[in-house]
């Protein structure tokens, strides 16, 4: 009995290990860089949250590329999350300013399996450089 109800009380709590994590949505950052979001590289656990907060007006959140199929599009100038389930890198725009540079990463598990899908995505503007560069850093940190 009391290995049941140790497994019951495990269970009903395992979802409030899973953590919540904030990015804002910004016309401009304290380090001076304009249209992006607080945090360009975000490395979670799977389960966690992710909660877009619009600071600035005008931003949303897009996925475009996943270790699996998502279709995932926020409205303008609106709070949105997601919940990540799936190990893999995820990448993330502002569809509007996307060009601009306004995109980012979220790394789910450690786990960066899907790196060569993710370089396949079509990349826009300013995007392509800050792209290629943080794939190179987590290429590099995750080496084996």
């Amino acid at each position: 009995m009391k290995t049941i109800l140790t497994l019951l009380i495990c269970f009903i709590t395992l979802p409030s290990f899973a953590a919540e994590h904030v990015l804002d949505m910004l016309n401009k950052r304290a380090d001076g860089k304009r249209q992006v979001y607080s945090q360009d590289v975000l490395e979670i656990d799977v389960g966690d949250t992710v909660v877009w907060m619009p600071k600035s007006r005008g931003h949303n959140v897009e996925i475009k590329g996943a270790p699996v199929k998502v279709k995932f599009k926020s409205k303008l100038s609106k709070k949105t999350r997601f919940k990540f389930e799936k190990p893999g890198i995820y990448y993330y725009v502002c569809t509007p300013h996307q060009a601009l540079g306004m995109i980012g990463l979220v790394v789910v598990g450690k786990d960066i399996s899907n790196i060569e899908k993710i370089r396949k995505v079509k990349v826009y503007g300013r995007s392509k450089g800050k792209m290629k560069k943080w794939l190179a850093k987590l290429e590099k940190k995750y080496a084996k």
